[in-house]
């Protein structure tokens, strides 16, 4: 391995200066995305679509769990689903290597409650493979529905992983926005999800259209046992 060169601490802070420089381009750059992400055009759903959950058969809207908004990731896990590497183990065992890693990520679901906006999981797998993988790995903390008709292919995430953004006014749905391959990669901090909402991370300072609800930076934080409902978004219903 060669090594980069080795400087002295006034060399080592100017090399870090230059090159914050395109590190606050890349930021605005990553603003600027979002924020057209928030002008997107929304996109009606007009199938019923059905789910089996914990607690038994629930619509699209029940994933909602309340709230105004609803971000859905397509976990592969199911009896045809390969996994990978070789010798980490199979189902029921184990889900795709990647999703697996990517449920890993997923922080505290309180926070994006917080800004009235539920994360999903869904999968092929019937519940009692999912409640059992979700308490060997820990991801307690994350809904986790069984696809039971068209949902995966009608919203591009038959064949491969992808994470799909909604909205809904009263009980009307609309998707917002997708992603998928490298996109989901980034995926799994309340930041990184809000970014590609329609509502966004909701805060002042951030470039949306006039009527979008927005409250002061810092001050709707928290702990994530310590929200209540004087925390939720001024967008909740």
């Amino acid at each position: 391995m060669k090594t980069p060169p080795i400087v002295s601490p006034q060399e080592w802070d100017a090399a870090r200066e230059e090159l914050l420089v395109e590190e606050k381009k890349l930021t605005r750059a990553r603003d600027a995305l979002a924020a057209r992400r928030r002008r997107m055009p929304w996109m009606a759903v007009e199938k019923k679509y059905r789910f089996d959950g914990p607690q038994g058969p629930v619509s699209l809207l029940d994933l909602f769990e309340g709230r105004r908004q609803l971000i859905v990731y397509r976990a592969f896990y199911a009896p045809d689903v390969t996994t990978y590497p070789e010798g980490g183990g199979a189902y029921p065992e184990r889900a795709c290597v990647g999703c697996s890693f990517l449920a890993d990520q997923v922080a505290h679901p309180a926070h994006l409650n917080a800004r009235d906006t539920t994360l999903a999981f869904v999968s092929r797998a019937p519940q009692a493979e999912i409640q059992g993988l979700k308490a060997r790995m820990g991801w307690e903390l994350i809904p986790w529905y069984t696809i039971t008709d068209d949902f995966d292919k009608d919203f591009g995430v038959d064949e491969w992983h992808g994470t799909n953004a909604f909205i809904r006014e009263g009980e009307r749905i609309y998707r917002t926005y997708f992603i998928d391959s490298r996109g989901d990669e980034a995926m799994g901090s309340a930041w990184s999800y809000l970014d590609i909402t329609a509502l966004g991370r909701q805060e002042e300072w951030e470039d949306s259209p006039e009527g979008y609800p927005q409250t002061p930076p810092y001050g709707w934080w928290n702990y994530h046992d310590a929200y209540g409902e004087t925390t939720r978004s001024a967008s909740a219903h």
